[in-house]
């Protein structure tokens, strides 16, 4: 028998929602897990935002960039890279903040598709996307470059491409230190292409060795994470949801690992022997807008609820519901008020989405 136990009521603007077309329309979600392949029911990381990197630092703070797309456009949090931070191991996160890279050349394309490295002495290295000369086109111009910091906000730009395909784009960067260097992966073209695969002693340096294989359902769109001195790990996604593939040595890999998650571009952080962290691009839903004020226009109640859910809605509209997954369980027009049987529904997460007239008000609420 279902229960409802939680929610959280958000207000946002048809207009805006209307406007949206992907990457911005995303959220990023976090799920836990104790073996790094089976992971609990996801909860909301951020919304308006994509490819995200998350890194173990100092100890038990993490720190976590993804690409931003917190309107007003422009600005200094629409497509921009931001990062957040964790001081208690992951369990609670700081409001993004724009990074700032100082020594960028002023005529190089806006930094994109970060990813982070720590390095010793308490510093941080972001790799990610640019190209040199504008506008930018996802061409053989594209290439990674990285910026040094020590506050995970304010980076020192190191002049150079790290990685430079001459006729071809490097896009969607993974690095990390493993064994006795760094290794680099970055997605060739399609999935069955498999992914660049580059090596250096010091993170600056790369050099080329043969590329990492792949087939047509599983795409190198993703990151890196050490799991033990000798298991290396890439979490990517693909036709079947998330996956990882384990390597003794980054250049060897043990075949393709299903996870439970339906999603894109993921980072894991392993926190400690029993707990793995994942962020993950989630489906779309209505985010990147203007809020407004329609508290208590939308109620879903009771709380707990078992058989069935009372939804009220001052004036009716579009009632549309879907798991976290964006798997639709309902889509039907509601007056002010309609009773839901959710006795048969699976345990997760739900979102409720309700259109109006004059905006569009959404609930998240989870079904044990």
């Amino acid at each position: 028998m279902s229960r409802i136990v939680g929610a959280l009521l958000a207000a946002m603007s048809t207009a805006s929602l209307l406007a949206q077309t992907p990457p911005w329309e995303n959220p990023l979600m976090m799920a836990w897990s104790a073996d790094g392949v089976t992971f609990d029911p996801p909860a909301l990381f951020q919304d308006s935002a994509g490819v995200p990197s998350v890194a173990r630092w100092r100890g038990d703070t993490l720190a976590c960039v993804f690409q931003w797309f917190r309107q007003p456009q422009p600005s200094p949090t629409w497509d921009r890279v931001a990062v957040k931070f964790s001081y208690d191991a992951g369990s609670s996160w700081t409001e993004p903040t724009p990074i700032v890279i100082n020594g960028l050349p002023p005529n190089y394309q806006r930094p994109f598709d970060p990813t982070l490295a720590v390095l010793g002495g308490d510093s941080l290295r972001i790799y990610f996307s640019s190209s040199e000369g504008m506008p930018m086109n996802l061409d053989s111009t594209v290439n990674t470059y990285s910026a040094v910091s020590t506050d995970g906000i304010h980076y020192t730009f190191e002049p150079g491409a790290r990685v430079d395909v001459v006729d071809n784009r490097v896009i969607d960067p993974a690095v990390i230190h493993f064994g006795p260097g760094w290794h680099y992966a970055s997605p060739v073209g399609a999935p069955q292409a498999g992914a660049y695969h580059y090596v250096s002693p010091d993170g600056i340096t790369f050099n080329a060795v043969p590329t990492i294989p792949s087939d047509a359902q599983h795409n190198w769109t993703g990151n890196y994470v050490v799991a033990d001195a000798n298991d290396l790990r890439f979490y990517g996604s693909g036709q079947n949801g998330i996956w990882y593939n384990s390597s003794p040595n980054g250049g060897q890999w043990n075949g393709f690992v299903s996870t439970n998650v339906m999603g894109g571009d993921p980072t894991v952080v392993r926190v400690d022997s029993a707990s793995w962290l994942m962020v993950y691009v989630g489906p779309p839903y209505a985010t990147n807008v203007a809020e407004r004020s329609l508290t208590g226009a939308l109620q879903v109640f009771p709380v707990p609820a078992s058989d069935q859910l009372v939804v009220r809605a001052s004036g009716g509209g579009r009632l549309m519901v879907c798991d976290v997954q964006g798997r639709p369980m309902l889509d039907r027009r509601m007056s002010a008020e309609d009773r839901l049987d959710v006795a048969t529904w699976p345990a997760g997460c739900y979102v409720f989405r309700l259109v109006m007239e004059d905006g569009v008000l959404e609930e998240r609420v989870l079904v044990e």
